[in-house]
């Protein structure tokens, strides 16, 4: 049986044979480490036993030179958390792989802080203790800032301490926020205990309703951050920016996965009624990120901005997804979450091929790409339809569960799951479907189609009179290695939008069993609004509702 500290220790082992050995063999060595990282989950996968009943599988305890402090090496997945590992496992080497020839300075580092950034997040993502996933967490940022800082562009100093001390400040908050779990469960058994199971149950069953409210803007200060929602976003689209293709390849596809995981894993089921008094708040922000966003875009003139950008919008549907509080909102937050990793990421892999090339991300600069680069163009034509959630492809499944689980997230569900938000909600974000569409076809309008621009060109009056813009050289397709990068992501995409089944029933039970508390909690919440809800036919009163 695959055991889990396996995977966290091939990207360590990997990151240290990438510094000391050869320059000139970095790029393989990183390759293959993170290939065999990426083998070794599927076996994991493969193995999983669990993968129908929504289990954590195995606990496994590693020994604990702190258990006397209440942390204990666990390591453990359920089905989401395994869907997350597999998403950074597999958009790993072909990030690498989209670097070999972006990167030719300082190699061995580059690298090595690859790994060691992967070894981040699958510690993060397969922890079951609190400290060992804030661990993970938090070392993620290491990597992150000196890829940014040292292979990004002319403003990546400014943008990786932007990143840092955002992202930072606000993990600060959600910290405090556990240790006031942990201390208040020591306080009533005499021990501490940081392991998610045990504080999950303590603060979801002992903490009363207004403790559980602060311990959950608490958890959600870092996790917003991290996710982004808006307005706290501001961050994220100049560390796209100015990051090195494969940082932000990474940065979308995984990072941002952290903030709306540690929604999922550990603010929801820890302060259910924090998360229902809270669910409105919340939910306004995701519209504001959806709809704000979008017409940022819009005005938009550098590509890689564009998506950046783009990115906060698609968070914002993930978020209401997350607080609609039944299974259909949830499992479409986490069909988003793997569907965003895996559109987003592509499309900032075929920008950083054109950005190699041309050395610009300005649209202005360039039209008309389709005629010598059609392979580039298709590749490009695909991914961005599935970002903006054509049906058929990855991006409209998550899209439209997140909105349907939107839509019926009222006080009056029959169904069991009644909800704080409903149809006015869905309405308006679904609103930023058709503002999405718009920018995103105003993208491949620009750069993919129109007469052929290529930055750096001479005038030419032949090809004027074809309706061209001269140009210096034409510019050249993929080449083989770039085509194998792309092609396994939209194999991804084609075979998650057409069969999206197999995700939605691996991860139903996981998603049940976090809102386990939250159709009591809603309905109370509702009842004390004097909303009458047919699960517990008639208002209760507020002291028969709260611990």
């Amino acid at each position: 049986m695959s055991h889990p500290l396996v995977m966290l220790l091939i990207p360590v082992v990997g990151a240290a044979a990438t510094a000391v050995g050869p320059a000139r063999w970095a790029r393989w060595t990183a390759f293959l480490f993170t290939l065999a990282a990426f083998g070794v989950s599927v076996v994991h996968a493969a193995q999983f036993p669990e993968w129908h009943s929504g289990r954590f599988w195995p606990a496994v305890d590693e020994g604990a030179p702190l258990a006397a402090f209440g942390v204990h090496m666990q390591l453990g997945c359920d089905s989401v958390s395994l869907l997350l590992l597999l998403l950074t496992t597999f958009m790993m080497p072909l990030t690498i792989a989209g670097s070999f020839s972006a990167v030719s300075e300082r190699e061995r580092e580059y690298y090595a802080w690859f790994q060691l950034l992967e070894a981040g997040i699958l510690l993060a993502f397969l922890s079951r203790d609190f400290i060992v996933f804030y661990l993970g967490y938090e070392f993620t940022l290491v990597p992150m800032y000196f890829l940014i800082s040292i292979w990004g562009g002319q403003q990546r100093r400014t943008a990786a301490i932007k990143f840092f001390i955002f992202t930072f400040l606000g993990s600060i908050f959600t910290l405090a926020a556990a240790l006031y779990v942990a201390a208040r469960q020591a306080e009533a058994t005499g021990t501490w205990n940081f392991a998610l199971a045990s504080m999950v149950d303590f603060a979801s069953t002992q903490l009363t309703g207004r403790e559980q409210f602060w311990v959950f803007l608490g958890l959600m200060a870092g996790f917003a951050i991290k996710t982004p929602i808006f307005p706290v976003h501001s961050w994220l689209p100049l560390a796209h920016d100015q990051a090195p293709t494969g940082g932000s390849v990474i940065l979308a596809a995984v990072l941002l996965k952290l903030g709306t995981y540690g929604v999922y894993r550990i603010a929801l089921p820890m302060a259910p009624a924090g998360g229902v008094e809270t669910a409105t708040f919340f939910g306004v922000l995701g519209i504001l990120a959806i709809i704000a966003t979008a017409m940022i875009c819009w005005v938009q003139t550098d590509a890689k901005k564009l998506i950046a950008y783009s990115s906060v919008s698609h968070m914002g549907f993930v978020i209401m997804g997350l607080f609609a509080f039944n299974p259909v909102g949830l499992q479409g937050s986490v069909m988003y979450m793997i569907s965003h990793g895996l559109s987003t990421g592509a499309l900032f892999l075929c920008i950083g091929m054109i950005y190699e090339r041309f050395h610009t991300k300005e649209m202005d600069q360039m039209s008309g790409l389709a005629r010598h680069m059609p392979v580039w163009a298709c590749f490009m034509v695909l991914f961005t339809l599935a970002s903006l959630g054509l049906p058929g492809l990855n991006g409209f499944v998550g899209e439209f569960l997140c909105l349907m689980g939107t839509f019926v997230a009222e006080h009056d569900q029959p169904a069991g799951y009644p909800g704080v938000m409903g149809p006015w909600f869905a309405v308006v974000a679904a609103a930023g479907l058709i503002l999405g569409a718009m920018y995103l076809l105003i993208l491949l309008g620009k750069i993919v189609w129109g007469p052929l621009k290529v930055p750096g060109a001479s005038a030419d009056p032949h090809e004027h009179a074809h309706g061209d813009q001269g140009h210096g050289h034409l510019p050249r397709d993929l080449n083989f290695r770039e085509i194998a990068i792309l092609v396994p992501i939209a194999l991804a995409c084609l075979g998650t939008g057409l069969y999206p089944r197999l995700l939605l029933d691996v991860t139903e039970p996981s998603v049940r069993e976090t809102l386990a508390d939250y159709p009591a909690r809603v309905n109370e919440f509702n009842a004390e609004r004097g909303l009458k809800n047919p699960t517990l036919g008639g208002p209760v009163a507020a002291a028969e509702a709260r611990p």
